[in-house]
Formats: C-alpha cells, sequence, structure tokens
C-alpha cells in the first residue's frame, strides 16, 4: 500500500471538500439523438446515452490532454501519467484488484488530444457507483508518488519496447516526425526513450494538477443504467470539487503548409518492405474532413479501391490500406503498401504515388463516391448500435472539439457531393504535401491549402439532430433465461440452430455459421488449401463479381467474414433485422457456387508469404512455434502437426486454385454444421431464408471430429535469437489431463484466475506491479472441450536484459503458490471477479451467437454455465489449492524465451 506521505506532494482537495448535500445538480444542456448533455458547475461535462438493450455499462472519462500538450522534455508525460493514475490514492489504494474483485473490464488510453479511462461490466449499480467514486477521487486525489513512477516508469519502457519490434509502427512513427516540422503531432505518444526514463515527479504532478480537473473532463455513460441514479451519484461525487481558478493556456503551434516532399527511410532486421506516403489533411471539425474520410475508402477498400487495383493486383504490393486521424488541429491520412519479400520496392512506391497523386488526371467518380459512402455510413450506422463502440466515439469527438461532432460528420458525409471530394482531393494529394521514402523534385511549387483551426461552435449554426432512436427492451443474461429465450431446432440436410431473438439498439444482430467436414484420414495433405479457400469464399459467386459481393453487402449494411479451421469452417454475420434473410442467401450463395478466383489467390498468397516472413523473427511468434511444435508426435501433413515456417511458406507456394476448388467440392456442405443468431430479427423469416439456403446441400462424405488425445511432453528450455528486436518473450506451457467436463474444471479455472489471469493476480502483481518488468505478462488454460487435453501457459514480454530477473520473478510466484496457496481473501475477491467476467461475456451478442454454435455442436445448453457458476460459488480455498498443486508442475514445463540477448541466456 502507497505511504500517505508520498501523497502530500500533491495538494489533496479532500479535506476542504463540501458535503454531497451542498453540491448543486448537474444542469441539462441539450440532447441530440438519444445523447442527453449535463454540467455540473465546476464545469464537469456529463454525456448520458442510455441502452437498456444490452444488461451493460460503460463508462467513459476524457480528459482534453493528451501528447500535444507535451512541454520540451515532457514527451510521454501524458501517457505515463495514464499508467500512475491506476496506482491509486490514499481511498482506493489497490485500484486494478478492485477491478478484478468486481469483474471490470477497465483501462486507459492516451493518444494526441486526449486520455480516457473506460470499464465495462455487467450493469450493476454498485459497481458502477464504485466506479465513479473512483473517477471522481483519482481526478484530484492520485499518489502520482516516486516509488510508483520507478516502477511503471520502466513498464511503460517495456511497452515502448514492444511497439519497437514493429517495423510498421516505427515507420508510422518516423513518418509523422518528418512531416511535422513544430507541431506535437510529429512526436509519439509513447514519448522519447529519454524522457520517459528522466521525467521529474515534480513536473509530472503539476502537469497532472494543470489538466485534471472537472472543467478539462467529459464523463461519458453508455448502457443500461437508471439516470435518476447516475445524476444523483454525479452531484456526491463529482459537484464538491472546486472548479480550478485558472484554466490551461489555449495551444497555438502549428506547423507551416509543407513545401516540398520529405523523406524517412528505417532500416531493420526482419519484416517485410512497408511504404507509407503521409498527407497533411483538415482538422475533424472542418467540413473538409468528411471528404477525407471518404477519400480512404476510394483509394484505400479492398477490393474496390484505387491502390488494391493498382498495386495488389498488378503484383507490385501484398496489401494495400488507408487511414487519417480525425485530430482538434490539423491532422494527417497515411497510405500504405506492404509488400512481399521478392516485390520491388521502386515500383511500389512509384504506383502507389502514382495512384494517389493522379486524381486530377483521374477524377473520383460517381460511383466510387457511393460506394465509399455506403461503406462509410454502414460503419457508422453498426457503430452507433454498439453502446460501446458510441461511448469510445464520443470520448474521440469531445477530443476534436465538440462530441456533436459524432453526429455533425454523419450528416456531412451524407451531403457531400462529388465537386467538394475532388476539391479536397486535388488540395491535399500534391507531391509538395507529401512525405514518403524518397524526395523528388518538381518543376513547379505545388502547395496544399494553409492549415487553420476551425470554430467548432460556427459548425453547428445549421445542424439539425436526427430523431433518437427508439429505447430497446432490457435483457436478463442469466444463463437460465438465456436457455428460456433461445429456440433450438434442426434443419435439412444437417444444420443445429439455435435462435435468441431479441431487441437490440440499431435492431443489430450477430449470427455464427460453422460447418464441419473431413475425419482424421480424408484432411490429411491438404496444406493451406482450406484457409486458401476460406479467404476465396467471399470473392465473388457463379453470379456476382468480388465486386458486385462487397457493393451488395455495403447496400445490406452487413459484414461477413469467413475463417478457416482443422475439419471446419466459420462464417461470421454482422447484420440488421431488416436485411439478415438476405444476408443468409448472399452467404448460401458465396458458399454453395463460390467463384473462386485465380488471380485472387495469387493475391492471397502473396499476403500470407509476408504474414510468414513478418513472424519469422517477431519473438513471440518464433517462441509459440518452438513450443507447439516441441514434442508433436504427428507427421507431416496431419492437421495436428505443427509446421515450421519453412513448411508454411511451402504450403502456401504450392497451393493451386484446381486443389482448393476440389476441396471444396469434396469437403463442403451442410450435412454437419451449426446456426445460431443473437439480437433483433424475425425468426421466422430467418428459418425461412436457411432453410432456402442450404436446402438439399448434402455430402455423402463422412464427418468425425479429429481425436486430439493427451501426448506427454518432455520438460524443456527453448532460447531461440531473434536479432535485432528490443523486446523479447518467455513463454511457458505445460499439458493438463482435464477436459472443461472434467470435475476440477472449475477449481483450476479460478487457482489460475488468482496465479495470472486476474488483475489482481500473483503473476501481474509482481512481474508488472511491483518490479515493473513487464508490459504484458498472464497465465491462461487453452480448455479442451471433448477430450481431457488441455494446456496450461504463462508468458510475459520484457527488455532482454531483464530475462534473468522475469524468469526469476515467474518461477518464485509459482512456487509460492504452490507451496503456500492462496489467501482466503485471494480466493473471496477472485470469485467475485470470474464471476462478473463470466456474466459480463454472457453480456455481449457476439459471444452468445458463437457459444450458442459451440453448445449445439457439444450438446449443451446455458445450463453448464449455470452449473460451473454454481461450482465457482461453492468452491473452497482447500480445494482451489489442491487443483493448483494437482495440475500445475514445474517439472514438466516446457520453456521457451526468444529476443535478442547480448549474451547468451543460461540453459
Amino acid at each position: 500500500m502507497p505511504r500517505l506521505a508520498d501523497a502530500a506532494t500533491r495538494p489533496s482537495t479532500a479535506a476542504a471538500k463540501p458535503s454531497a448535500k451542498a453540491a448543486q445538480a448537474p444542469v441539462a444542456i441539450t440532447s441530440v439523438e438519444g445523447v442527453a448533455e449535463y454540467r455540473l458547475p465546476n464545469g464537469l461535462q456529463v454525456l448520458l446515452v442510455p441502452d437498456d438493450a444490452k444488461p451493460t455499462t460503460l463508462v467513459n472519462m476524457t480528459y482534453r490532454v493528451g501528447s500535444r500538450y507535451e512541454s520540451y522534455g515532457e514527451t510521454g508525460m501524458a501517457h505515463l501519467l495514464e499508467h500512475l493514475l491506476f496506482k491509486g490514492s490514499p481511498r482506493h489504494p489497490q485500484v486494478w484488484a478492485e477491478f478484478s474483485k468486481r469483474g471490470l473490464s477497465a483501462n486507459g488510453s492516451t493518444t494526441f488530444d486526449r486520455t480516457n479511462y473506460f470499464a465495462s461490466f455487467a450493469a450493476n449499480d454498485d459497481n458502477l457507483r464504485w466506479y465513479l467514486q473512483w473517477q471522481a477521487d483519482a481526478m484530484v486525489n492520485s499518489f502520482i508518488a516516486r516509488k510508483d513512477l520507478d516502477s511503471e516508469m520502466t513498464v511503460v519502457r517495456n511497452e515502448m519496447e514492444m511497439g519497437e519490434n514493429s517495423p510498421g509502427r516505427i515507420l508510422f512513427e518516423k513518418t509523422l516526425a518528418g512531416m511535422y516540422q513544430w507541431h506535437n503531432y510529429g512526436k509519439s505518444t509513447i514519448g522519447a526513450r529519454t524522457d520517459v526514463e528522466g521525467v521529474d515527479i515534480t513536473r509530472l504532478q503539476a502537469f497532472y494538477k494543470k489538466y485534471y480537473q472537472p472543467d478539462n473532463a467529459t464523463l461519458i455513460i453508455t448502457g443500461k443504467f437508471d439516470q435518476a441514479k447516475v445524476l444523483a451519484w454525479v452531484q456526491e461525487f463529482f459537484g464538491p470539487l472546486p472548479r480550478p481558478k485558472t484554466k490551461p493556456a489555449p495551444m497555438y503551434t502549428l506547423d507551416p503548409v509543407q513545401d516540398g516532399e520529405r523523406s524517412v527511410t528505417l532500416r531493420r532486421v526482419g519484416g517485410v518492405p512497408l511504404i507509407y506516403a503521409g498527407y497533411h489533411v483538415a482538422p475533424a471539425a472542418s467540413p473538409d474532413y468528411a471528404a477525407v474520410e471518404l477519400i480512404n475508402l476510394v483509394l484505400g477498400d479492398t477490393p474496390s479501391g484505387r491502390l488494391h487495383k493498382q498495386l495488389t493486383e498488378q503484383q507490385l504490393a501484398a496489401s494495400v490500406f488507408s487511414f487519417s486521424e480525425g485530430l482538434a488541429d490539423p491532422g494527417f491520412m497515411i497510405l500504405g503498401a506492404q509488400l512481399g519479400p521478392e516485390q520491388s520496392v521502386d515500383k511500389a512506391r512509384d504506383a502507389l504515388t502514382r495512384a494517389a497523386e493522379s486524381l486530377e488526371r483521374e477524377p473520383i467518380t460517381a460511383d466510387e463516391l457511393e460506394r465509399a459512402r455506403a461503406k462509410w455510413l454502414k460503419a457508422w450506422d453498426m457503430g452507433f448500435a454498439d453502446p460501446q463502440q458510441v461511448g469510445a466515439g464520443l470520448s474521440e469527438s469531445v477530443s476534436q472539439g465538440d462530441w456533436r461532432l459524432f453526429f455533425l460528420i454523419r450528416d456531412r458525409v451524407k451531403a457531400l457531393t462529388l465537386a467538394d471530394v475532388q476539391r479536397v482531393a486535388r488540395q491535399v494529394l500534391v507531391s509538395s504535401n507529401r512525405t514518403l521514402g524518397e524526395y523528388i523534385p518538381t518543376a513547379a511549387p505545388e502547395r496544399a491549402l494553409a492549415p487553420a483551426r476551425v470554430d467548432v461552435s460556427a459548425q453547428f449554426k445549421d445542424f439539425k439532430p436526427a430523431a433518437q432512436a427508439a429505447q430497446a427492451e432490457a435483457f436478463d443474461a442469466s444463463p437460465a433465461n438465456i436457455d428460456a429465450r433461445t429456440q433450438r431446432f434442426s434443419l435439412e440436410p444437417g444444420l443445429k440452430v439455435a435462435f435468441l431473438p431479441k431487441a437490440s439498439r440499431g435492431e443489430a444482430v450477430k449470427a455464427v455459421l460453422t460447418l464441419r467436414y473431413g475425419d482424421e484420414q480424408s484432411l490429411k495433405g491438404w496444406g493451406e488449401t482450406p484457409s486458401a479457400l476460406a479467404e476465396l469464399l467471399d470473392k465473388g459467386t457463379a453470379g456476382l463479381s468480388r465486386q458486385q459481393v462487397q457493393d451488395k453487402l455495403d447496400a445490406l449494411q452487413s459484414e461477413v467474414s469467413v475463417s478457416a479451421g482443422d475439419g471446419s469452417l466459420s462464417v461470421s454475420i454482422e447484420s440488421r433485422r431488416e436485411h439478415l434473410p438476405a444476408v443468409i442467401a448472399l452467404v448460401g450463395q458465396l458458399l454453395r457456387k463460390p467463384a473462386l478466383p485465380a488471380d485472387v489467390l495469387e493475391e492471397v498468397r502473396r499476403q500470407a508469404l509476408s504474414a510468414v516472413a513478418s513472424q519469422r523473427k517477431e519473438p513471440g511468434a518464433v517462441v509459440s512455434n518452438a513450443v507447439a511444435r516441441h514434442g508433436n508426435p504427428y507427421p507431416l501433413g496431419d492437421v495436428r502437426y505443427a509446421r515450421t515456417f519453412d513448411e508454411i511458406e511451402t504450403d502456401w507456394k504450392t497451393v493451386s486454385i484446381e486443389r482448393v476448388r476440389a476441396f471444396h467440392d469434396q469437403f463442403l456442405s451442410a450435412s454437419h454444421g451449426e446456426f445460431a443468431a443473437v439480437g433483433d430479427f424475425d425468426p421466422a423469416a430467418v428459418r425461412m431464408a436457411l432453410a432456402d439456403a442450404f436446402k438439399g446441400w448434402s455430402s455423402a462424405a463422412p464427418y468425425a471430429r479429429v481425436p486430439n488425445p493427451l501426448v506427454n511432453v518432455p520438460a524443456t528450455r527453448l532460447v531461440l535469437p531473434t536479432p535485432d528486436k528490443q523486446n523479447a518473450t518467455l513463454t511457458v506451457a505445460q499439458t493438463v489431463p482435464l477436459s472443461d467436463r472434467d470435475d476440477d474444471y472449475p477449481a483450476l479455472t479460478l487457482a489460475n484466475y488468482l496465479l495470472g489471469s486476474g488483475g489482481d493476480s500473483r503473476l501481474w502483481n509482481r512481474i508488472r506491479e511491483k518490479d515493473g518488468l513487464s508490459y504484458s505478462v498472464y497465465s491462461y488454460v487453452d480448455w479442451n472441450t471433448v477430450e481431457s487435453n488441455s494446456a496450461w501457459v504463462a508468458s510475459a514480454i520484457f527488455a532482454p536484459q531483464n530475462l534473468d530477473k522475469v524468469e526469476k520473478a515467474l518461477n518464485e510466484e509459482v512456487n509460492r503458490a504452490l507451496a503456500q496457496g492462496f489467501t482466503q481473501t485471494e480466493l473471496d475477491a477472485g470469485r467475485k471477479g470470474l464471476l462478473n467476467y463470466r456474466r459480463l461475456s454472457r453480456a455481449q451478442d457476439g459471444r452468445l451467437a458463437a457459444a450458442w454454435a459451440s453448445n449445439l455442436y457439444l450438446g449443451r445448453t446455458f445450463a453448464e454455465s449455470a452449473r460451473v457458476d454454481a461450482a465457482l460459488e461453492s468452491l473452497t480455498l482447500e480445494q482451489v489449492n489442491a487443483a493448483l498443486r494437482k495440475y500445475v508442475k514445474p517439472s514438466q514445463f516446457v520453456i521457451g524465451i526468444g529476443g535478442d540477448f547480448k549474451t547468451s541466456p543460461k540453459p
């Protein structure tokens, strides 16, 4: 527990705090499309977005301070302060432990313009009241102590080292540094290593006191909650906080217009070639920023985008992309291309800039604009149907200048004309406004528009909010109610179906379709053919081109994704009530009569080979591959065999379109499968759509799950060098002779939660919180649902020079838990946290759909979930400690270590 003396370095308002009764109530300001704004006299802005459709609450506290507010020597300070707030206050000294006990999924994030703290949890008055109380306390009374800075600084440094392993992330940082000469957008949010290591505690405390104030913050609450109670709690906890006498000085630095091409080159070991082209764009509040959003799609979308057609399809790049940041000050657009190992950087670079800067010669067409508009609006509508995305989106709009920008940009996208989009493209996408990897002189100067701030309030002169969406029903996510509300039946030729219809915001629905095929013998030797098939299935049908399929999904406001497993193919669907039957019909066409174009296979192959090349030098991937291969008894070609990177590469190189088509004809059918839908839909219409889509699609080929029995793997320690990587990985694994139906499943699940999964776990508290050695440390059990063959895994990332410390700490904590056991206090808190996490999981429509699909396959209902909950409730301390000692065996550990170690680690 931090010493109270440490907190004295930051004056506290707690002693002088007036009573809650003296605080004035929040004042209603305005309401826009279901978002109600209130203000406290001290300046705190409160946004309430009630939605009873999902029994989940999300709280987001946004402070208008990010990395652009940092001064010389302070880079990374906003992000470091975010970390330190979780170190607690005198009243709340163990924040992460409290999150874990209450089952809160909580964290924070820092960007250029804002810092936010967020938590989601199953709707619960006690949790909501506690979290609001903590946020109010954290705003003015957090320790921000020297001793916490000493340990957390090394955690942040490890997060920095983790980012240093990614060429894409570092190239992004260096591209922005080249784009901005004076503005802090050119500096990475995580900061300079020397600033983070040398930060002065007094300056950090002053930064906290300056920006963490009620009139510089917005509290956003979305999901299910009682508005009257929330407003009363806001008045009680935040109302007594005094309004500061002074406000932070306004920021005024802007970069001049860029007047020539700039370049940056990054050289490191590993990975594949990347090309970024950065262009300055208007602030998010500018009317022109909506055009930037659509230009991103016109250029960077797949398969319709110009970059895809001119680079990927022409085999000049493995993949392409485009994105922009909507910021408070003039921001940026990034166009990019990832290359395969053998593709030419020069040719790709020329094609990328030519595609981006040719809009004067080849203007954007009406079809391109309408396609981009439909896709953008579909994404906005889907986001607005999700309370968590609404909360996050409002937080970003707050940082851009006004939360109503969340709605205003939608209206601007709807109103955009072709002339406006083309005008913005001509102003932005010019060579003199470009930062790339090469300097190219021009015959005459070309200038983008000079940067200018936007009067945000003036943008709302003619803004008229759309009508507020109707409130959806409150849904009880208990296992008993889930089972009672779910309709289960079978359809020919072999689909098991689960329907859980319920009202939801925006009439959203999520569904999962799984088709199963083959057996141990028939699946041998196919290599990457099943994966290639999954990648190709949504790329056209016998009657629809790839572009037509994508356009139809956009028109239906839906998303469909396909993935392959061992002997299974899964389709995830996200749609709306009125469109789900039509989407199911389209999925039926894609699965039964796919186009399987040969040219797209080449595109998929290049992307896969690029991914393999990237993984070869990544510590995490190298360690995972080595651990999976150790002791694997199966021959090459068996689906259970763990392949080397060379073997994976060979399999991708030898996939042929003929083999893909043969695999489809031999295996794919609806003879064995499951379909589950959760959300707002018409069961009768969806049932008819399913029956029509898959009627008569059967196969005589036998299906049997490939067995995966327990294999005794000898203990070992594998050290794997990955040169020029500033972040290392340690992974420990061992087999566990259990399935998730065995009697010891609840006890080992809870024991592992206390050891390494919960936010108050032993490994987290020791390696991250106390020693400050790792940004990410955890353990989990990879549960088998059929055979008694699961795996316990623990892992941590760290700076290579800290290997001995990390390995020692992990071993000490595991052995201490085995020798001494957990305490009753740990058990009580951990049990509560784990049960809350399980309740939160059942409140998410996507997870419910996936869980029902799995349950149909396994012949289960949510009564099994209730049984596990009851078992967790009744577990004794002796049972939990006994399960840990029975199944976690250090003598059986397979240890994998990957990194750039200057000296060889001890064997």
